[in-house]
């Protein structure tokens, strides 16, 4: 909502201020927005490696990840996320993706719930790359058109629509 200039009761210069400081507030927003949830990210990677260093060692099954989720539920109880299936997640994300692609890659930028879907989804780790790059890419460009000071650019003329490949398992597309 931008200020009308000619409320008398307002300096001039106001509304200017008002749209600097609510761009400010937004981008701040979503930096800790991305913060927080790359600090998750990097969690729930954490637990997710530790619970499969265990199963390979140790030879752990599915009973002790059920615990573990009861254990940790009961511990953080304010804190969602640490169910059963959720740890098993983890783990699959721990052996899906090394510990830097959490804040470097694409994976590391997406949402939790579009991690787990990219982990349900596909097999293939050629094509889960290319999914999160994809999904981060889609996420950025509507996170900045969202700010506040955006201007949207003219529509690119093209005679034909862009395709999109995802990889092929051999890599061609």
């Amino acid at each position: 909502m931008r200020v009308s200039g000619s409320d008398p009761a307002l300096p001039p210069g106001y509304p200017e201020l008002l749209d600097e400081l609510k761009a400010a507030v937004a981008t701040a927003r979503l930096r800790a927005h991305r913060t927080v949830n790359t600090e998750l990210l990097a969690l729930y990677w954490q637990i997710g490696h530790k619970i499969l260093e265990r199963q390979q060692a140790e030879g752990w099954g599915t009973r002790v990840v059920d615990r573990l989720a009861v254990d940790l539920r009961a511990a953080f109880p304010q804190m969602r996320g640490l169910s059963r299936s959720n740890l098993k997640y983890m783990r699959q994300m721990a052996g899906a993706w090394p510990r830097n692609a959490i804040g470097q890659q694409p994976v590391g930028q997406l949402p939790w719930g579009h991690v787990t879907v990219l982990l349900d989804k596909l097999n293939a780790q050629a094509e889960r790359d290319w999914y999160a790059a994809s999904a981060a890419e889609v996420r950025l460009v509507a996170q900045r058109a969202a700010q506040p000071d955006h201007e949207p650019a003219a529509p690119a003329r093209r005679r034909r629509p862009v395709e999109l490949h995802r990889p092929t398992p051999t890599g061609r597309q």
